[in-house]
């Protein structure tokens, strides 16, 4: 028998679906941006572990100024307040965290084979599901991933239908948003507690690996100055991500943030 699935997202259900009490839920049916909504209450002094949901937002945010969709009833949006007492140069290895987070708490609760663009997308068969857009307060006082998830979305536009999928689109079935909601705060609160005792990836690296879908594939590196191609082959404690040039045989660190990477969307 299928699933009954609710359109709505349900904050309590999703607070009883929590294996732990680090997470405190707030939720809205529709905001501006659940990024700008964490940020005004992280100013305003919000604890870490602060989390907020929206069934939809009228701006939601992507990486690199894109807006990301967020159509009623078919997608999570959530963002997390975090105040890591970590140095400056390891911040941005949390989106990182946050990513195999949600890689693999989709993966737990649908089944699906979700891998990861390096540094801020989840993936499915070569297809972007979830982005990850982390953004940092003052002098890295706290930071905000934030996540937006394709669920039961049923189509793209012409534009986006060779780049973009759903849960809904490649299962066949819709999903229990709170379930998945759940299940990646469940993951990413251990992987968080990982990377904190190391401050690096050290051990998570193993597993980041295991989803990286960029790993073993020719990519582009956009870098401003002298763009270049070659092969990822994963990435370094640092969570940079190695690439072996075409040009010279070397293997370059490319730093989260600094450069864009293309290749698994059909970019050479």
């Amino acid at each position: 028998m299928e699933e009954q699935v609710s359109s709505y997202l349900n904050a309590d259900r999703i607070r009883k679906l929590l294996c732990t009490d680090r997470w405190t839920i707030h939720y809205m049916e529709s905001v501006d941006s659940t990024n700008n909504w964490a940020r005004r209450e992280a100013e305003e002094g919000a604890p870490e572990g602060s989390v907020y949901l929206a069934d939809t937002q009228t701006a939601g945010k992507g990486s690199r100024g894109r807006t990301w969709g967020s159509p009623e009833g078919t997608s999570i949006s959530m963002s997390l307040i975090l105040r890591p007492e970590i140095a400056l140069s390891r911040i941005s290895m949390i989106t990182l965290v946050m990513g195999l987070g949600a890689a693999d708490g989709i993966r737990q609760v649908t089944g699906m084979d979700t891998g990861i663009k390096w540094p801020n997308d989840i993936v499915c068969r070569g297809r972007k599901l979830c982005g990850i857009l982390t953004e940092m307060g003052p002098d890295g006082h706290y930071l905000v991933p934030g996540i937006g998830i394709n669920v039961n979305v049923d189509h793209f536009s012409q534009d986006l239908a060779d780049k973009a999928t759903s849960v809904l689109l490649e299962t066949g079935r819709k999903t229990d948003r709170d379930r998945i909601a759940a299940e990646i705060l469940n993951t990413f609160g251990r992987y968080y507690d990982i990377f904190l005792e190391t401050g690096d990836m050290t051990g998570l690296r193993e597993r980041y690996q295991a989803v990286l879908a960029n790993c073993g594939k020719r990519v582009r590196v956009l870098d401003r100055t002298a763009p270049y191609s070659g092969t990822a082959l994963g990435i370094d404690r640092f969570g940079e991500l190695l690439v072996k040039r075409d040009d010279t045989g070397a293997t370059e660190k490319v730093f989260a943030g600094e450069v864009s990477v293309r290749g698994i969307y059909g970019y050479v």
